[in-house]
């Protein structure tokens, strides 16, 4: 065994110690060394062991926090077109109430020797959670990369889509409506792509309406991120005298349109509604949502490119791919109230303390 340990040290250029660490699985070895290991084994005509055997296989692990929101989905089948073109083969492991968590997902997939592990909206975009879960992975030499979140702790590749660029479009779109009372209905405030749109939402209230933080943020509506949540929020922002809400999810923004008819509001009316995520079918709701696309296609691509560069022992800087998101215009937004009574009545649309007002 010490021959062979040799001959496998020369081959790869690194000590005996290292061949030890990689065939025994240990931590504490750069994804490019355990990658020359590995080629030295092939070359020299050794079999791998057969949890090294496992990872050359092409397995990636793909983990979601849930499929009912169409977002995820949409997320799974691009990631999954990508790593096939790739020769990979994608396994789907989703966290289910009462189920598995993050943690045993990832487990598990270590187990069945994945080559590397790709997270959509997980825990690393959870401020309140431990992040050391990502660097011992790291140790363990599997590559991950995270999409939709971000943590300067963690060293790895991030992929996200620009949260305070997409609150300035949907902001701007509703004020050139005449909307000035406009709502967020969005998640936990503990999650980076909720803080990140409050950001954004504060700043286009202040730069398109003259809106001050104070006053922009009684209309900041906490909730949780399924239709139920935006039909709570909706009930609080709708009281408070919102004529326009974006919401963080596509589901949230569906439940913003069923408690607005539940208060005989119409869409769009008496109220203004914008989703985000543009996911599948969305497109043909009643009315067909305004929303902020995602670009999932570009983010998905990226996602892996980046997992398979890591993979290939060109490890990806600690760094975060940032997408810019799109205005899609559907039939759920319209003028404020105000501004079509004015043009029913033919009454001046600006000026004077009343238009500043309104």
């Amino acid at each position: 065994m010490t021959a062979r340990l040799a001959d496998i040290a020369a081959q790869a250029g690194v000590s005996e110690a290292t061949v030890s660490r990689v065939l025994n699985g240990k931590p504490g070895v750069a994804a490019s060394t355990r990658q020359s290991v590995l080629a030295a084994l092939d070359v020299l005509g050794y079999e791998r062991p057969v949890r090294l055997r496992q990872r050359s296989a092409g397995l990636v692990g793909l983990i979601t926090p849930e499929l009912d929101n169409p977002i995820f989905p949409a997320f799974a089948q691009v990631i999954g077109q990508a790593l096939t073109r790739q020769g990979y083969t994608p396994v789907l492991a989703t966290q289910t109430p009462g189920g598995s968590t993050e943690d045993e997902l990832t487990e598990m997939l270590v187990d069945r020797g994945v080559a590397g592990i790709l997270y959509v909206s997980g825990l690393h975009a959870d401020t309140s959670a431990d992040m050391q879960r990502y660097e011992r992975l790291r140790a363990q030499g599997v590559p991950f990369v995270l999409i939709n979140g971000f943590s300067p702790e963690v060293r790895a590749p991030f992929v996200s889509p620009d949260d305070r660029a997409a609150m300035g479009l949907a902001v701007t779109h509703l004020a050139a409506l005449g909307h000035r009372r406009i709502g967020l209905a969005l998640g936990p405030k503990r999650y980076v792509p909720v803080q990140r749109k409050i950001e954004g939402f504060l700043l286009a209230m202040k730069e398109r309406l003259g809106v001050e933080a104070p006053e922009a943020e009684a209309l900041i509506q906490h909730s949780l991120f399924t239709l139920e949540g935006g039909q709570a929020a909706a009930g609080a922002l709708i009281e408070r005298g919102c004529t326009a809400v974006v919401c963080a999810s596509d589901m949230m923004a569906l439940g913003v349109i069923r408690a607005a008819r539940q208060n005989g509001l119409e869409v769009p009316r008496d109220i203004s509604v914008v989703g985000f995520d543009d996911s599948p079918l969305i497109a043909f709701t009643d009315p067909p949502l305004t929303t902020i696309r995602q670009p999932v296609q570009s983010m998905g691509q990226a996602a892996v490119g980046a997992l398979l560069e890591e993979i290939g022992g060109t490890p990806a800087p600690h760094s975060e791919f940032v997408f810019l998101p799109e205005l899609v215009v559907r039939g759920s937004t319209a003028s404020a109230p105000a501004e079509r009574t004015r043009a029913r009545t033919g009454a001046p649309q600006g000026g004077g303390e009343d238009g500043r007002k309104r």
